[in-house]
């Protein structure tokens, strides 16, 4: 069994656009190759918009080099990209979005939303790509709540929704680009559940209501991050409360990570041809404007 290695909290809240409040929960900034494949997680919200006739959220702007998973528990938002991709997510639904060789696109509140206002909650994480992936083509994959398997967990003290991967017969219909599975987990408070991930694996833990405990550490708190050692296979949590968690595992990337704003690569030299790209117009702009 992986045991905690360490826990990872960051209190300081910002505004992503008219995304408010948003909680940068690890960055490879901070953790480097700790976490990888990830690379990211903001969790955004709750919070509550306020009814409006001007569109509202983040316009237009580019990535390369890795994925974009945004995981809707409240509200609606819009996309739309430069691969003609894109949606409305509602509260269920996952977007999962790969910029690979570059992508151009919005994240509006979608408009029936923005007029009507009301609460919101998501969660984006950045998933890096291996560098043989990383220039290969963009693309889009809209997965509804009804697509997205939920297992119920033994004596009804939990459901485990399989986003990507694999869970107790539970196949995840997300197309990734290296093993890893990420689950969203709902758990009832006094017990226990174990998900499987191998020896050498990635494990994280992102806790976003209720409390946990791992064997006999501290309690995890909300809005905390539990990062698992990587020697053992599998992760077992207990639920002190109620506790909605994302459980993140997978396979290591172990690549050199060169990052800035918008874009993650392997290079610095990468970085600067991922600027000179979109100042050239090369991403293209985002398709039905």
């Amino acid at each position: 069994m992986k045991s905690l290695a360490f826990v990872q909290r960051n209190d300081t809240h910002f505004a992503v656009g008219d995304f408010s409040p948003v909680l940068s929960v690890f960055s490879y900034h901070d953790l480097g190759s700790t976490i990888t494949p990830f690379l990211l997680l903001d969790h955004i919200g709750p919070g509550r918009l306020i009814p409006s006739t001007r569109s509202k959220g983040v316009n237009e702007h580019p990535h390369r080099g890795f994925e974009t998973v945004t995981i809707v528990y409240e509200g609606e938002i819009e996309h739309r990209d430069s691969t003609g991709g894109g949606g409305i997510i509602r509260a269920g639904d996952v977007q999962w979005m790969t910029a690979a060789a570059g992508i151009v696109h919005r994240e509006l509140f979608s408009d029936d939303f923005t007029q009507r206002g009301g609460r919101f909650e998501m969660v984006q994480l950045w998933i890096n790509l291996p560098a043989a992936d990383k220039m290969g083509p963009p693309g889009y994959q809209s997965l509804t709540r009804t697509q997205i398997p939920s297992v119920g967990l033994p004596d009804a003290t939990g459901t485990v929704r399989v986003i990507a991967g694999q869970f107790e017969g539970g196949s995840g219909p997300a197309r990734t680009h290296t093993r890893m599975n990420v689950l969203d987990v709902c758990l009832h408070a006094g017990h226990a559940a174990t998900f499987s991930t191998g020896d050498g694996d990635t494990a994280l833990v992102y806790l976003l209501s209720g409390r946990l405990q791992f064997d006999q550490d501290e309690p995890l708190e909300a809005q905390g991050l539990a990062v698992l050692s990587q020697q053992g296979a599998d992760v077992m949590v207990r639920a002190l409360d109620n506790s909605r968690l994302l459980v993140l595992t997978g396979e290591r990337i172990d690549e050199p990570i060169n990052g800035h704003g918008p874009f993650v690569m392997n290079s610095y030299d990468e970085i600067l041809q991922a600027y000179d790209d979109v100042k050239n117009g090369r991403l293209g702009p985002v398709a039905g404007r």
